[in-house]
């Protein structure tokens, strides 16, 4: 299945938008100084397996947020035992700390991320980072110049230093850089919010379009009567540990993995065949999703004693896919 297919409520929308905010381009700059001469490494893919595949351009980033908080980790992150922290570097970056703090969602991934002269990708799509799986991937240019291009969908885009823009990255796109010059975008990844989705086009905010968008509820602390429940074990779909499965194929018949939701250091852990495999969030209602990943795929536990099921969900928009699994016994 191509992921990259535009979901209809989406067709009749550019694939960029200018956001309602601008910023500072001189203290933008100032910032991006203080980093220049850090180790910039190069942009990773991350998959099921983990870090997949390294860039072959001259394609660097600077991780400022990324999976616990590590200054290695230059991939966008996805789910796992870690989640994402401020790294180190965000401390030499005060205006881009006070422009993150500023913004109405729960942050993921936000690099800086550099097109080095002569760098051109290949013509590519990101899997499931896009607002129906609840991921929205904001950019701020820093330093640009007019050999800097982005295309999505073949579509020519370059935006100007201080601007803020939104782009549907599950389209197909591609970006290269023919010029002398290394451009600098700021890319933030987030979970949206209704209040950020107020800073979109009103074409954006549409009840149709609406619909289509998956918003990340706010987290909630694990009561003790809740915590008291734990563990509970049950029998899990593999393909419902890969967070890249084709929508939908976690409901077919295969394989199953023995699983438990159980208490490590005092938070909710995921394990499969007996090893920790995704720490999780809580979203209330004994609900959670996976540490690094979004609402794209959720957990829900029984919510009283004496309930026989944990329901598995996958989502894509408000549509909701669900396989209720019995409790087994400890």
């Amino acid at each position: 299945m191509d992921e990259s297919m535009v979901i209809p409520a989406f067709a009749g929308l550019p694939g960029a938008a200018r956001l309602d905010r601008s910023f500072d381009v001189d203290r933008l700059v100032a910032d991006l100084a203080r980093l220049r001469h850090e180790t910039w490494s190069r942009q990773r893919s991350y998959g099921t397996d983990g870090i997949t595949t390294v860039a072959e351009v001259d394609w660097r980033i600077l991780p400022l947020r990324s999976i616990d908080g590590s200054i290695e980790r230059t991939d966008p992150g996805g789910p796992g035992l870690g989640d994402f922290q401020d790294s180190s570097w965000l401390d030499d970056a005060p205006y881009l700390a006070e422009i993150l703090a500023g913004l109405p969602a729960q942050l993921r991934a936000v690099r800086l991320m550099a097109l080095g002269p002569g760098a051109k990708s290949w013509v590519h799509f990101d899997n499931k980072y896009g607002l129906a799986w609840g991921t929205v991937r904001m950019h701020i240019p820093i330093v640009t110049y007019p050999e800097a291009k982005l295309f999505i969908e073949g579509e020519l885009h370059q935006w100007q230093p201080g601007s803020f823009w939104f782009g549907d990255f599950t389209r197909m796109h591609q970006v290269e850089n023919t010029g002398t010059e290394t451009r600098v975008h700021l890319v933030i990844d987030a979970l949206p919010s209704r209040e950020l989705l107020e800073l979109f086009p009103a074409e954006f905010r549409t009840p149709e379009v609406l619909e289509q968008i998956l918003i990340g509820r706010p987290t909630q602390t694990l009561d003790q009567a809740d915590a008291a429940r734990l563990p509970v074990r049950f029998q899990v779909p593999e393909s419902f540990t890969d967070w890249e499965e084709a929508d939908g194929e976690f409901l077919t018949p295969q394989k199953q993995l023995a699983a438990a939701v159980e208490l490590r250091d005092g938070s909710p852990v995921l394990l499969l065949d007996g090893e920790p495999a995704f720490a999780l969030v809580h979203l209330g209602e004994q609900e959670f999703r996976l540490a690094g990943w979004t609402e794209e795929r959720t957990v829900q536990l029984p919510s009283a004693e004496g309930a026989q099921q944990v329901r598995l969900r996958t989502r894509r928009g408000s549509a909701v896919r669900e396989l209720a699994v019995p409790v087994e016994a400890a």
